[in-house]
């Protein structure tokens, strides 16, 4: 499956043109600062003569926040880049945005820890761009292969956490491991079997065997028991014999190569013809 991050820009309503940038007007910057200076200086003497200072904070932040939106301070535009599989409605839904809001109202740090609560998002980088933008940046989780467990299937990432989504039938190409423990070691073993991509294209579903290595299943039902150590060494002894011999052709059912100076094969039951290119057992 194809995972492309890219750049989006994400319109809170209809497309509007756009104003020229607030950094620009300097009367509406200098008019914006004095203004808040006024504010300052109106309510201090309140703070210093009543004490309630939590109050008084409050109410200046308002008058800031206020003051700033009038000077043009008001989200018009969410940009966002790294966007591939999260939605954008529920990128929406998190940051809690609304075009025309005041810039100064929003809270980034808040709307980061929404964010990064979605289901697809790793990490997620929110920024204020002045005078009317704000700008996302994400780090989307690498779905990586399917987990059974007790009979149902989860979508799990390279970090072996699984990833809550609708629907598992855009994944179904990939890997499925099975085993308490699998998520845990999925993403190495993917690792390994990278190593030889012609085989890893045949392999369809791991079963982690006792908390310590790998069986494998291949396209045309062949099982391959992998070693508890060495497991490169032992996935690119096969990838040789494959190149050799045409082993993965015969008519057997299990490939073990848990020794590490021999191939050891098991005819399929059902065979009429001995199988050539290593022990039987």
């Amino acid at each position: 499956m194809r995972r492309m991050a890219s750049r989006k820009s994400i319109q809170v309503n209809a497309p509007r043109r756009r104003a020229r940038p607030l950094w620009r007007r300097r009367k509406v910057l200098f008019s914006v600062a004095a203004a808040v200076l006024a504010a300052i200086l109106g309510v201090g003497w309140w703070v210093v003569d009543s004490g309630r200072l939590a109050l008084a904070t409050n109410h200046l932040r308002q008058e800031m926040i206020a003051l700033s939106a009038k000077g043009g301070l008001t989200v018009q535009e969410v940009l966002v880049t790294g966007r591939s599989n999260a939605s954008r409605d529920s990128i929406l839904g998190a940051l809690r945005l609304a075009r025309g809001e005041p810039m100064l109202g929003f809270d980034p740090h808040e709307a980061k820890v929404r964010i990064e609560a979605l289901p697809w998002v790793k990490q997620a980088t929110v920024l204020r761009r002045l005078p009317d933008a704000v700008m996302v940046r994400l780090q989307e989780r690498n779905a990586v292969a399917l987990w059974q467990n007790h009979g149902k299937f989860h979508l799990i990432d390279d970090r072996g956490e699984v990833i809550h989504v609708d629907t598992l039938e855009l994944y179904s190409d990939l890997l499925v491991v099975v085993g308490e423990d699998a998520p845990r070691y999925a993403s190495e073993l993917l690792h390994v079997l990278g190593s030889q991509i012609g085989l890893m294209g045949r392999v369809r579903s791991a079963v982690r065997v006792g908390g310590r290595r790998w069986n494998l299943r291949l396209d045309n039902d062949i099982d391959v028991r992998l070693p508890e150590i060495d497991v490169s060494a032992a996935w690119a002894r096969l990838a040789e014999y494959e190149r050799t011999h045409d082993i993965l052709a015969r008519d057997i059912s299990v490939l073990d190569l848990r020794l590490p100076d021999r191939l050891i094969v098991r005819r399929n039951p059902n065979s009429l013809t001995p199988a050539k290119g290593g022990r039987d057992t």
